[in-house]
């Protein structure tokens, strides 16, 4: 890569009353000046730049993230920490630690008292978004793309900026740089990833070498777990993860890559305050959808096997068979579909019958291969990827592409010489097993609020008693943020990516979404419950005798809040913290879901 297209990685970052000035730390020959009024920004020669202000009031950052606008007006997001993480390829992988987001207007005196609370709650959405866990970015090493990918691009490809050449499937901060594409920002707009990233150097038998794993979460239909499912007409799903394992020694770089990803079918399961709410697949063109889907994945990646994990019998059933059906009706070359049934499977923690499964895919895992190149020539190419999911594309899958993973590596060790053997060095194991169960708990936080389950077993390689009580906690916290606190992290997720758009003159010339309110049941009927349920224990455990009157007490009380608690399980939907911008038209979904909880 070409030295001038290096993103500036220490800036100082001047802000006067009328603009904003990014200056690099080391070696200046350039400085960006963004207007505070008009929001033009341009980069220009440093000796052409006068900065108003004395040379130390500034603020160190080590990043520009891009704009974004918001009621008030536009505000710039820096990145003001960062952890190194390791090195891929060379090149220094960072994990984003602290942004700061600043508004280029002065004063809100603009704004109406609304507007002002409006704008507040923005913000809080935007803060939200860049500090969930699990955000990366270099400054020399394009983290969108896997190795095999970067080894097929053409020569003008490397003149291009980082974030312009980036895969955008997975540039996060697309949005935000939606206005930094020329040419003249190359050297300052950072793009990021959001996923994992683990980098860690080993010895495996006297052979010093770099393990990494990769996971890049897609943009294009990210949420969070229950109002996030399924295909779009465009063929996007949700929760789809590019995972990528990497291995360097010497001169010698190989790569392995998975995908994951929610079943490509319309359906949805939205929450009802239900611990398990009911999946429901629409009436539309799954096919349609579903061959949309593939054949992207098989431009991208080459043939495809797809692994479902989910039960085939119960309430998962019809999710199972509609999939297996579009399968069989769109019947593309180059795919083929293996259910496995992994809680009938592997149920009363008999976790040894996956290699029920891993025998059944051995074919496709010999021939598919992996990427390997050496000294920048390439010896290896992969063919092929597993696209494994379950429900959630989190728990059971996370198991299954631990496991192909550790094969992968098997085969690679034997190709190199490390090993002989059909099972990795213990130490080496050990590493391998936590990291993965690290990713598991990183990707599970970003979509379904909380860590994995079962990663005891990734862990350890069995599964545990107090693997599953640490699972019963982490299923019942999911419980609660998917239903009570999951709408604003959607909606910060949406306001991030650009799915919503603050409208101009929002609150005032524009109605304001935030301003659909709940009605006077969500908080008047669990109000009720609350005391209800506090005055009949008051009055079963307080009185030191029983009389008619403590009797008709209890009486009066548990029937409160048996009607109330009945009413608030049977209109569930309305309880239920939503999304308020709608950007994914969930409005409509409520309804249903509000409809089908009668």
């Amino acid at each position: 890569m070409a030295d001038q297209l290096l993103i500036h990685d220490d800036i100082k970052l001047y802000t006067t009353s009328d603009k904003f000035y990014f200056e690099p730390t080391i070696n200046p020959t350039e400085i960006m000046v963004i207007d505070r009024v008009t929001g033009e920004a341009s980069v220009k020669d440093i000796n052409s730049v006068r900065i108003p202000i004395p040379a130390n009031a500034y603020k160190p950052v080590c990043g520009f993230l891009g704009s974004i606008k918001l009621i008030s007006g536009l505000y710039l997001v820096v990145a003001k920490y960062r952890i190194l993480v390791g090195k891929i390829n060379g090149h220094e992988i960072y994990q984003l630690a602290g942004t700061d987001i600043i508004p280029y207007t002065r004063s809100t005196s603009h704004l109406t008292t609304q507007q002002i609370a409006d704008n507040n709650t923005y913000e809080r959405m935007i803060r939200a978004a860049l500090e969930t866990p699990g955000i990366y970015f270099s400054y020399s090493y394009d983290l969108t793309h896997t190795l095999q990918r970067l080894h097929a691009v053409t020569p003008d490809f490397h003149k291009m900026s980082l974030a312009n050449r980036a895969d955008t499937r997975f540039l996060w901060n697309r949005h935000l740089l939606r206005d930094y594409s020329h040419d003249q920002f190359s050297r300052f707009a950072l793009p990021i990833i959001q996923g994992f990233v683990s980098i860690n150097y080993v010895n495996i038998n006297g052979h010093d070498m770099t393990w990494a794993l990769v996971s890049r979460r897609c943009a294009d239909r990210a949420g969070t777990r229950l109002f996030m499912r399924g295909v779009d007409a465009q063929g996007n799903v949700a929760n789809f993860v590019e995972t990528e394992q990497i291995v360097e020694r010497g001169g010698e770089k190989s790569s392995y890559v998975q995908t994951r990803g929610s079943i490509p079918l319309f359906w949805s399961q939205y929450p009802d305050i239900r611990y398990k709410p009911p999946m429901t697949l629409a009436h539309e063109d799954h096919v349609a959808a579903y061959t949309k889907h593939l054949r992207d994945q098989i431009q991208r990646y080459g043939n495809q096997v797809l692994v479902n994990l989910i039960d085939q019998r119960g309430r998962e059933e019809a999710l199972e068979r509609g999939y297996r059906a579009a399968a069989a009706a769109a019947a593309l070359p180059g795919v083929r579909y293996e259910p496995f049934d992994f809680h009938a499977e592997c149920r009363a923690m008999r976790y040894h019958r996956l290699a029920v499964l891993t025998d059944r895919i051995a074919h496709e895992q010999t021939e598919f291969g992996y990427f390997l190149s050496r000294g920048g020539s390439v010896l290896l190419r992969q063919s092929g990827v597993f696209r494994t999911n379950c429900v959630d594309c989190l728990d059971r899958t996370n198991v299954v592409q631990s496991l192909l993973a550790k094969l992968h590596l098997t085969a690679l060790f034997k190709l190199l010489n490390v090993s002989s053997s059909d099972q990795l060095e213990t130490n080496f194991e050990h590493l391998f097993n936590n990291v993965w169960a690290d990713h598991a708990d990183a990707i599970s936080t970003q979509y379904s609020g909380t860590g994995a389950l079962k990663t005891d077993y990734t862990r350890t390689g069995k599964r545990t008693h107090v693997g599953l009580l640490r699972d019963g906690i982490n299923s019942l916290t999911r419980y609660y943020k998917n239903n009570f606190s999951d709408g604003f992290r959607q909606d910060s997720i949406d306001l991030f990516l650009g799915k919503y758009v603050v409208a101009e003159g929002e609150g005032l010339a524009a109605p304001s979404p935030l301003r659909r309110g709940h009605d006077w049941k969500y908080i008047t009927l669990p109000s009720v419950l609350l005391v209800a349920m506090s005055m009949f224990c008051a009055q079963a455990v307080l009185p030191a005798r029983y009389s008619s009157e403590v009797l008709l007490y209890l009486m009066f009380w548990g029937a409160a809040a048996g009607a109330t608690l009945s009413y608030i399980v049977r209109h569930g939907a309305e309880f239920v913290d939503w999304p308020s911008l709608d950007a994914g038209g969930l409005a409509s979904a409520r309804a249903l879901a509000a409809q089908q909880s009668l």
